[in-house]
């Protein structure tokens, strides 16, 4: 087994859009309060990680470790190019996997409009995703 690689979690792709879905959903119902952007932003950290992780369990039939965005973008570049104009989205979004729930010295100003244009931009990389592997999430949200 290679760096990046795990062999004890679901590798099916699907089941992993349906938490990608779940957590653009909670980060769009969190975003309605102030005070829980934060939560909000960490949720589109997460639905990134887990839809690429989702690609690539497509493509790769493994799952790949970690939650480095840029580190699994440029992974899934190796299946399609097109996954270049989501470098640096990824990159932006990669400190927030830790500064959205930890405390630290200097707190992320989380702005409404920043917020929305993340979760737009969430949406966006998702929907690229789901038309690249043909994911229909209604039908596998029943079976899931």
């Amino acid at each position: 087994m290679g760096r990046g690689y795990r062999d004890n979690d679901s590798r099916q792709y699907d089941r992993w859009m349906v938490y990608a879905y779940t957590d653009l959903f909670s980060a769009r119902k969190l975003a309605e309060d102030e005070r829980c952007q934060r939560n909000a932003v960490f949720h589109c950290q997460q639905c990134i990680e887990k839809a690429l992780k989702a690609y690539l369990m497509f493509k790769r039939h493994r799952l790949y470790d970690g939650h480095n965005l840029t580190w699994l973008c440029k992974q899934a570049m190796q299946y399609d190019h097109n996954f270049e104009k989501w470098l640096e989205k990824s990159t932006a979004v990669n400190k927030f996997y830790i500064e959205t729930r930890y405390p630290s010295d200097t707190m992320i100003d989380i702005t409404t409009e920043m917020l929305n244009d993340l979760i737009e931009s969430t949406f966006d990389i998702l929907e690229f995703i789901t038309q690249l592997i043909h994911y229909d999430y209604m039908s596998s949200r029943r079976k899931n």
